[in-house]
């Protein structure tokens, strides 16, 4: 398994000047192998109905692709020898990029999904590279060694496992200084567990109320870390917005705004970590729902549900426990939150509605405990029935695909 380890960098003003080099100049050739695959593509296609009858016909060349540009690198030292001082493979992982990027625009990933044109990348917009390889033991207490750019102080808080291989080194800079990000191949990841030998699972039902409620009838608040910046933040970017642009004052301004902004970020990213962490270690078998975070995230609730961050904190908790040997279950939502967990049946609710109370079998509950114990119930493989049961009283604003359990 895959596992990334980021440190962050202590680095001399030399050292500092040497990456800002290695940046700008792999930012000038990510931009010019752009505009090479971009003047192929605009010469060589045509309108989908029909062609000009009389056109002028560029000279034929291949398409450029990955090994094509690649094979340039060594003319590239040649025309421009400052290019010498960067390390070969971190040449060929910026071919890699633009590579990556014009098949997303042309094809799309692995889901078929495309994205957008690319775009060039302007001063201060390229912002890391990447060693592929590095020697067998590249770190020495808190010093790591980076081929052909040498020795770099790392702060080593936290120490990387015996036995594991370092296979790519990332430098990367951020609003408060320059981060590596170590991938690290590590083969003694434990077997997974059955699911029907679990001891101990659970369903939690994601939340705005609560970040997220267990089917036991626990919670866990919601810190909301952004809303509570705001004000801040909104007095940093006054003071952007009144700057004269290019100034030094505008700089130290976009600066101060990049540390707070990250600042709110990395608070968060501790809050899932530690979260996850005790679902963990109390439970074998977690079951969550399998929420359409973008959707949401176009609704009037935006705000509120990207600063919950549910997508980076199920990422966290899937990645955790498979290192861990445990599982984690997404189920879909739909009547999650609608049906009965203790008959099955459909009890229509309006979302301002936050007790379930079934007038079959009298059973009343947290609307999101209610929510969690079905969840829990779709992963371990009990069926849900979906019957809707009628009451006298009409119920208002039920939409037909509930996505969302506050």
């Amino acid at each position: 398994m895959i596992s990334a380890y980021q440190y962050r960098l202590r680095l001399t003003k030399a050292q500092e000047s040497e990456i800002e080099k290695w940046l700008d100049m792999l930012r000038c050739q990510y931009n010019y192998l752009l505009a090479d695959r971009f003047n192929w593509y605009e010469q060589n296609r045509c309108s989908i109905n029909s062609c000009p009858l009389i056109c002028n016909l560029p000279d034929l060349r291949n398409n450029p692709d990955y090994f094509s540009q690649k094979k340039t690198l060594p003319q590239l030292k040649k025309d421009r020898p400052w290019y010498k001082v960067v390390q070969s493979q971190v040449l060929q992982d910026c071919v890699k990029k633009v590579d990556l990027a014009f098949k997303r625009f042309l094809k799309g990933d692995s889901n078929g999904k495309r994205s957008g044109r690319p775009r060039f990348k302007g001063k201060n917009r390229y912002r890391s590279f990447t060693f592929p390889s590095l020697s067998k033991t590249p770190i020495d207490g808190n010093i790591l060694t980076l081929p052909k750019f040498g020795k770099v102080k790392m702060i080593y808080h936290r120490p990387i496992p015996e036995g594991v291989k370092i296979k790519t080194a990332t430098i990367t800079r951020k609003a408060d200084g320059y981060y590596v990000t170590l991938s690290v191949q590590d083969d003694s990841v434990p077997d997974i567990i059955p699911i029907d030998s679990a001891s101990n699972p659970v369903g939690i039902d994601m939340g705005l109320k609560s970040f997220l409620v267990k089917s036991d009838g626990s919670e866990v608040p919601i810190p909301q870390y952004y809303r509570k910046a705001q004000k801040r933040l909104k007095k940093i970017q006054k003071a952007v917005s009144r700057s004269k642009k290019g100034s030094n004052n505008r700089k130290k301004a976009v600066s101060k705004l990049g540390k707070a902004h990250k600042k709110v970020a990395d608070t968060r990213k501790d809050f899932h970590f530690k979260t996850a962490k005790g679902l963990l270690d109390d439970h074998d078998i977690i079951a969550h729902e399998k929420l359409n975070i973008k959707g949401l995230a176009k609704t009037r609730m935006a705000k509120s549900v990207l600063d919950a961050g549910w997508g980076q904190f199920l990422s966290i908790l899937s990645n955790k426990a498979e290192n861990a040997g445990l599982v984690t279950i997404a189920v879909n939502p739909r009547n999650t939150s609608q049906n009965c967990s203790n008959c099955g049946t459909k009890v229509l609710k309006r979302l301002k509605d936050r007790i379930h109370s079934c007038p079959k079998c009298g059973y009343t509950e947290d609307r999101d405990v209610n929510a969690a114990k079905n969840i829990l119930k779709l992963a371990v493989g009990h069926p849900v029935s979906s019957k809707a049961f009628r009451v006298s009283e009409p119920v208002g604003g039920v939409g037909k695909k509930p996505t969302l359990n506050l």
